[in-house]
């Protein structure tokens, strides 16, 4: 249950100032229902668009009592339904409009080229196509695929299939490949995800550890989000170092 400030008695209508809490606050309030949750947590959805507090003249965020319920909506569907952010935001935005929306089901099908990171528990196992899909979809011949596989760029589900995470590497790898970069020249970017990997695993171990089910569900969760920001954080420190370069 979230608690939720009061102003002392003769005051009358509070001023907006006085209404309004600072992200600290904010993460008092929500870490009764929510344990796992963090600043860094409450600064992520507000990047991906899910509440918009207030800020100061100074730049200070101010969180309203309507934000700190709609992020406690958000986690919520995060813990209980594994929804991708997206869904959660037009389902939320569905709602502010005064529409009565059926909840999504987080099984539901979608693109295979689409990110993998905006995607619940289990969705790496869900669809998987086989050899002559993914040749069909990376636009490739079997020589192709095969070099991809020999440097570890694409590598097969242990029943032989692809899912949708490998379907986007091959498209990638193979539109790399139009502008000369051959999979030994990849072989950097595949060394760097796998330590990035790492790093995400050392943040979420302890949680998928942990007795709560709950907490270990949040931990995938948190695991995609992590991902997601060292994918943003990698393209922003490639474009950095482009600039930075004698033209």
């Amino acid at each position: 249950m979230l608690r939720t400030p009061t102003g002392g008695a003769g005051h009358g209508t509070a001023s907006a100032e006085a209404r309004s809490m600072s992200i600290g606050t904010v993460l008092i309030q929500l870490r009764d229902e929510f344990p796992e949750v963090t600043i860094s947590k409450i600064r992520f959805l507000e990047a991906e668009g899910l509440v918009e507090p207030q800020r100061t003249p100074s730049g200070y965020r101010k969180f309203s009592a309507r934000d700190v319920e709609r992020l406690a909506q958000v986690l919520r569907m995060q813990r209980d339904h594994y929804l991708p952010l997206k869904v959660i935001r037009e389902h939320l935005d569905a709602l502010a409009r005064g529409e009565q929306p059926a909840l999504p089901s987080p099984g539901g099908q979608r693109d295979l080229g689409e990110g993998a990171w905006e995607n619940g528990p289990g969705a790496t196992t869900a669809a998987r196509i086989g050899r002559s899909e993914l040749l069909a979809a990376a636009e490739v011949d079997e020589d192709r695929l095969a070099e991809w596989e020999s440097y570890g760029l694409v590598t097969p589900a242990p029943d032989g299939g692809y899912d949708a995470e490998t379907v986007t590497v091959a498209k990638l790898v193979a539109d790399l490949g139009r502008f000369g970069l051959e999979p030994r020249h990849l072989r950097a970017m595949r060394a760097s995800a796998d330590r990035e990997a790492g790093l995400v695993e050392q943040v979420v171990a302890p949680l998928r550890r942990h007795r709560n089910p709950q907490t270990r569900a949040h931990a995938e969760t948190m695991a995609n989000e992590l991902a997601e920001l060292s994918v943003r954080l990698h393209a922003a420190l490639v474009q950095t170092s482009l600039r930075s370069r004698p033209h």
